[in-house]
């Protein structure tokens, strides 16, 4: 069984796709990870100024579920269409997304985490850091990490 990382982009359509290609048949559950709101308020800071009851975080929590458990039915069809045996999870985001990367493929008892990166580089990849990258330095399984068919494309180009 794999684990396959899953945020609707481009990027993890890919890594969806070749999953399917590399690993045909094979059971895989394809992972959406959310934040909570009161997480983004706190590394925002935007809620320093919210007066009391003005969010509901727990209504915004559960659409933001929703959201997710949508996208992870829509990686689980992408999954089937490839030949992937796929089924649908979703977790909140914890510490980072990284940490929940990790955490999900090890109490799936995955052997391999599949995902795609969005190919930061420069002062991008700096300030924003790398999902991708962390779960690389993290994980206690291997770890696949695809890029998207314009930046596969545009890596082949640069080497020309």
């Amino acid at each position: 069984m794999i684990l396959i990382a899953y945020d609707g982009s481009p990027d993890a359509r890919a890594a969806v796709e070749d999953a399917g290609r590399l690993l045909p048949n094979e059971h895989a559950v394809v992972l959406v990870v959310w934040e909570p709101f009161a997480d983004v308020m706190a590394r925002t800071g935007a809620g320093m100024g919210l007066a009391p009851g003005i969010a509901d975080f727990d209504e915004i929590d559960a659409a933001s579920e929703a959201a997710a458990k949508q996208r992870a039915e829509e990686g689980v069809k992408l999954a089937g269409s490839v030949g992937l045996d796929a089924e649908p999870r979703v977790c909140a985001q914890g510490p980072t997304v990284w940490h929940a990367i990790v955490t999900q493929a090890r109490e799936a008892d995955a052997r391999a985490i599949v995902m795609g990166t969005r190919g930061l580089t420069g002062i991008k990849s700096v300030f924003l850091g790398s999902v991708s990258h962390a779960v690389l330095q993290h994980s206690d399984r291997p770890v696949v990490v695809v890029p998207s068919p314009e930046a596969a494309a545009e890596r082949a180009q640069a080497l020309n």
